[in-house]
C-alpha cells in the first residue's frame, strides 16, 4: 500500500507526464513493462495461467508473445492514465477514435446501461464516453485503498459531468440514476465473489460471473449496451467503441444473461487477445470442490 507521500508523489509524476506527447508516455510505459516482464513476478504468473487455461490449443511460443504483450500493455495502461486523467478535452479529442453505433448525444436516449470490459483501454474508453454523451451519467468504480489515489481517480473519472459511486452502492444508486434517465457506466467481467454471481462457462473454464447487470436492466427498464476501449496500434491512441443494445436482454434468466456477456466476451477478445487484462485473477473464485488454480 502507498504511503501518504508515495500517492502524493505518484500524482505528481502522473501530472508532470500529462504534459508530455502522448506517443512518449506510451513508449515510457512500453519499455517500462518489457523491462518487468524480465523478472519473476505473481502478476506474470497469473498471465500465464489465465492464457493457459483459456487457450489450451495454443503453443507455449504463441501464448509467451500474447503474455509479453500484454504485460508490456498493462504497465503501459498505469503511465497512460497521466492523459488519461489530466489531459485536456482537446487532447483527447484526437486521442481517441469514436465508432458507436448508436447516437450518443440522442435527447430520447432510453434509460441506458453502458458495460464496460476490462481491455486495458477500459480507462480512456470510460472517460471518453462520458465525454461523447454530453449529460450527466452516473458511474461505478472500484475504491483505491490508498485516499489520495482513490480522490485523484475519482476526480478524473468524473470531470465530464459524472456522478461517481462505489460498487458496495451500486444497486440502490444505479436504480436512482435509471430512474432520473441518467445513462449508467459500469463494469462486471470480473471475479468479484459469490456475491450476486454465479458459475458460467468463460473459454470453457467456469467463471464466476455477476448476475446484477441483467437484474438491474430488468427492474430499471434499461436497454445494455456495451462498449470497449482499445488500444490502436502504433502508439496512435484508442477507439472507444460501443455496440448497438443487446437484443433480448434481459431474458429473465441470470444463468442465461451471465452467459451472454461471457460469450460476447469470447467474440472480442480473440481480435485483441493481449489487451484483456489477463493479470486479474480471473477464476479465483472455483465451484464447490473444484482446487484454486492460483
Amino acid at each position: 500500500m502507498l504511503s501518504h507521500l508515495g500517492a502524493k508523489l505518484a500524482i505528481g509524476l502522473l501530472k508532470l507526464l500529462a504534459l508530455l506527447p502522448y506517443g512518449c508516455i506510451a513508449r515510457m510505459g512500453d519499455g517500462l513493462g518489457w523491462l518487468l516482464y524480465q523478472i519473476p513476478s505473481q502478476r506474470k504468473r497469473i498471465v500465464h495461467i489465465n492464457l493457459s487455461l483459456c487457450f489450451p490449443e495454443w503453443s507455449a511460443e504463441h501464448r509467451e508473445v500474447i503474455a509479453q504483450k500484454h504485460f508490456r500493455h498493462a504497465i503501459r495502461s498505469y503511465l497512460e492514465r497521466s492523459v488519461q486523467w489530466f489531459g485536456s478535452a482537446k487532447k483527447l479529442e484526437k486521442l481517441i477514435q469514436l465508432d458507436s453505433e448508436i447516437d450518443l448525444r440522442d435527447p430520447d436516449l432510453p434509460p441506458t446501461l453502458f458495460l464496460g470490459f476490462h481491455f486495458v483501454g477500459i480507462e480512456a474508453g470510460s472517460i471518453f464516453l462520458n465525454y461523447s454523451l454530453k449529460r450527466t451519467c452516473g458511474s461505478l468504480y472500484q475504491p483505491m485503498s490508498n485516499a489520495e489515489l482513490d480522490a485523484a481517480a475519482k476526480a478524473a473519472r468524473g470531470r465530464f459531468d459524472a456522478e461517481m459511486a462505489s460498487r458496495a452502492d451500486s444497486a440502490r444508486v444505479v436504480l436512482r440514476w435509471l430512474r432520473e434517465r441518467k445513462p449508467v457506466m459500469l463494469g462486471a467481467d470480473m471475479d468479484y465473489g459469490m456475491r450476486n454471481s454465479t458459475f458460467v462457462p468463460f473459454f470453457g473454464v467456469p467463471a464466476c460471473t455477476l448476475t446484477a447487470v441483467g437484474r438491474l436492466a430488468q427492474v430499471g427498464r434499461a436497454q445494455v449496451v456495451p462498449f470497449i476501449g482499445e488500444v490502436l496500434p502504433d502508439y496512435k491512441g484508442y477507439r472507444l467503441k460501443v455496440f448497438k443494445p443487446w437484443d433480448n436482454y434481459p431474458s429473465g434468466d441470470d444463468e442465461a444473461d451471465a452467459r451472454r456477456m461471457n460469450a460476447f466476451l469470447e467474440q472480442q477478445i480473440p481480435r485483441i487477445p493481449e489487451q484483456y487484462y489477463w493479470v486479474h485473477k480471473r477464476f479465483k473464485t472455483r465451484p464447490p470442490g473444484e482446487p484454486g488454480v492460483y
